[in-house]
């Protein structure tokens, strides 16, 4: 079992007991990922993984732009914008927001019960 198994397994995405993004309800999301996804997103939001995660970032938005051609698509924009919020202070006001609204409109997607393969 990977390290970052390990970590999810008992709860904590980073070694240091920080959780990833340092929001609890990003943590809650990340948990509901499928585990090779949730491990990729949690080593992406991890404070020493910022050499990977803006050119990941970047990338992604280039992808959203360019969504009308083949393969890419509008998905990869706001992930793009999730991951660049780490390290940009206007846009992690905009993922408060956004999480906000998670928590207002769509509570079960923060419930850890829930079914992963719930998408109501």
């Amino acid at each position: 079992m990977s390290t970052a198994s390990d970590e999810r397994t008992t709860g904590n995405l980073v070694t240091t007991g920080q959780m990833a993004g340092g929001d609890p309800r990003l943590d809650k999301l990340v948990r509901r990922l499928p585990p090779r996804m949730g491990d990729t997103v949690a080593y992406l939001l991890k404070p020493s993984s910022r050499w990977v995660r803006i050119p990941s970032g970047a990338l992604l938005i280039v992808g959203g732009v360019l969504s009308f051609l083949p393969v890419l698509g509008i998905w990869m924009l706001p992930l793009g914008l999730a991951l660049l919020a780490e390290d940009v202070p206007a846009l992690r006001a905009s993922r408060s927001k956004v999480l906000d609204w998670v928590e207002r409109k769509k509570p079960q997607w923060l419930d850890p019960s829930a079914s992963k393969n719930d998408q109501s």
